[in-house]
């Protein structure tokens, strides 16, 4: 969610589990207090907050202090993200996660866990070779400092790359969880938009194996076959780990815990 969504919050909390993790955006056009105000409506509401950490757009080691700081007053400091963000060009000190990382701050302000991000699919900025040495470090930085680390992965169409990342993740000898990202039901333009935005591959093939159609953009489209699939493909690979979802809300906190609800309830 962002800082913006606490009322689409209130509306979906009865529908999301108690204990949730529910991520807090730390987007350009939002302020300290909206962020601050998002996590602590997660927690008062019973769930985890998860505050994204963005080093790029940080101004300075006193910004991170106070971001830490307020975050600890409302109690959502337990989970972060801390991501490297949108700016081509540093706004301050920290060129990027593991420079924020390394600073030594987080367990200061009670972190004891820190989700890093994962590309299943590359990035359309970074090279393999840095994206891999950078997720070493800072899985290393993390188990040094004696803090928990969880991968969280870009949202994926296709459940083959992301198998094969996984297996290369676990290969490398790091077996955080792996949070797989997936987009909640969502209208098919928008998750086209996110898509190209983020360099993850859409050509036909790919999102006919997702469930919906290139010719088609007018509906909307869940990760059912998606979710489907990778549970099974998961199954036979029992040294990938300790894999969960995470559910990008594309469509809105509401839509999403429904669907998820009713995929469940479909199981059991």
């Amino acid at each position: 969610m962002t800082g913006k969504d606490v009322p689409g919050l209130i509306e979906a909390k009865d529908t999301i589990p108690a204990g949730t993790k529910i991520n807090v955006t730390f987007l350009g056009n939002e302020d300290l207090e909206m962020r601050v105000a998002a996590a602590k409506a997660v927690r008062e509401n019973g769930f985890v907050p998860v505050p994204h950490i963005s080093a790029r757009r940080l101004g300075s080691r006193a910004q991170l202090e106070e971001f830490l700081s307020r975050l600890q007053d409302v109690g959502a400091t337990d989970s972060v993200f801390v991501v490297g963000g949108d700016p081509a060009t540093p706004e301050g000190p920290y060129k990027d996660s593991y420079e924020v990382i390394f600073t030594g701050l987080l367990q200061d302000y009670g972190v004891k866990e820190v989700s890093i991000a994962g590309y299943p699919e590359g990035h359309p900025d970074i090279s393999d070779e840095v994206l891999w040495r950078a997720l070493e470090e800072k899985s290393l930085s993390l188990s040094q400092q004696g803090l928990d680390a969880t991968i969280l992965t870009q949202f994926a169409f296709d459940t083959d790359p992301v198998l094969n990342w996984i297996e290369a993740v676990r290969a490398r000898g790091i077996d955080s969880t792996i949070r797989v990202g997936t987009p909640g039901p969502a209208g098919i333009k928008r998750l086209l938009g996110f898509a190209r935005r983020f360099g993850i591959g859409a050509n036909a093939t790919i999102v006919k194996k997702y469930g919906f159609s290139l010719t088609n953009l007018m509906g909307t489209a869940g990760p059912d076959r998606f979710v489907t699939d990778l549970s099974a493909l998961l199954a036979q690979h029992p040294a990938a780990g300790n894999v969960d979802l995470h559910f990008y809300t594309f469509g809105g906190l509401l839509a999403t815990s429904e669907w998820a609800r009713g995929y469940a309830a479909a199981l059991s």
